[in-house]
């Protein structure tokens, strides 16, 4: 378990988020009728947030834990470009974001009443092909400041090349981390690591029967893609490491969960700073495990301070 000397060393991480933006927009409000226009609530708006998602939840959660951290990605020329820009200026993340002046940035709008989702839409595009060069000339050019690189796939563009992505960083002996999306991992072959979700796992490998079947399909698709560990987070269940020295399941802490919403990008950042920092494998998913417990426990796209896991890690040890 990390103790409070090794804030030295992630203060001094710098670490590099790639990956697809957007942001998360939020209305609140009371629902105390049905609409006479139609079968569903009317929610009378009190007040409105938005944050950083995606990727840029990513680097977020990197800042709040004490590292440093550059995030680069396309958006387009438009005002939730500005927002996005300036939401992460107010969270402290240094940010190339490539303008793609035919690209409508990704917004995700979500209407919550009495604590409750009622409604989500969804704005994105796909970035052109001039825009992916660019961004990635971009890349190659800061990908040598970094300690480790992040590749957060929200399967929204940003990362169609991410093979090429990995490559470079792997040449300059940069460790990649990657959240992945989608069926084909074989693009993400080369990385340190990846992390998919249950359901991600599933799409990737097929469903098992039980944890035997999991396991074996898990080691195979590490050696298939040569990482040196994966990590799959299991929700209620919590996450399973596969390394060289096998199979480590970490169990997930108590806690209400209250909202998933960026769960996952919680977890990368804190295995990317644990990592960065020279801890093990083993180490970082306790760590990483804690991190996303104290995620859930809040509401929206959120985020984690060290103390704050620190904190949890110790109320909810085992005696």
């Amino acid at each position: 378990m990390p103790d409070l000397s090794i804030r030295e060393r992630i203060a001094g991480l710098q670490i590099f988020v790639v990956g697809d933006v957007m942001l998360d927009e939020y209305w609140f409000g009371d629902v105390r009728r049905i609409s006479p226009e139609a079968p569903v609530p009317i929610v009378r708006v009190s007040s409105a947030d938005e944050r950083p998602g995606g990727a840029a939840n990513v680097a977020r959660n990197i800042v709040t834990l004490g590292a440093r951290a550059t995030l680069l990605s396309v958006v387009g020329a438009d005002a939730t470009a500005d927002r996005l820009r300036d939401a992460l200026d107010l969270a402290g993340v240094q940010h190339r974001l490539t303008i793609d002046p035919g690209l409508r940035t990704t917004l995700k709008l979500r209407v919550v009443g009495q604590n409750q989702q009622m409604l989500r839409i969804d704005f994105e595009e796909v970035p052109s092909p001039a825009a992916l060069q660019a961004k990635q000339a971009r890349y190659e050019q800061l990908l040598a400041q970094a300690d480790v690189v992040v590749l957060s796939d929200y399967g929204k563009g940003a990362l169609a090349r991410v093979a090429e992505l990995i490559a470079i960083a792997r040449r300059l002996g940069k460790p990649v981390l990657v959240d992945p999306k989608g069926r084909d991992y074989a693009r993400y072959a080369g990385a340190t690591m990846i992390t998919p979700n249950r359901a991600e796992m599933a799409d990737a490998v097929g469903s098992w029967a039980d944890m035997d079947e999991l396991d074996h399909k898990a080691g195979r698709l590490r050696a298939e893609l040569g990482l040196e560990a994966l990590v799959v987070t299991m929700s209620k269940q919590g996450m399973r490491l596969y390394s060289q020295r096998g199979a480590f399941h970490q169990q997930a802490r108590a806690q209400e969960v209250f909202d998933v919403s960026g769960a996952g990008d919680t977890v990368i950042a804190a295995l990317a700073i644990m990592h960065g920092c020279g801890v093990g494998w083993q180490e970082a998913v306790a760590f990483a495990n804690a991190a996303g417990g104290v995620a859930v426990g809040k509401l929206g796209t959120s985020t984690v301070q060290f103390d704050e896991v620190q904190s949890f890690l110790h109320r909810t040890a085992v005696p």
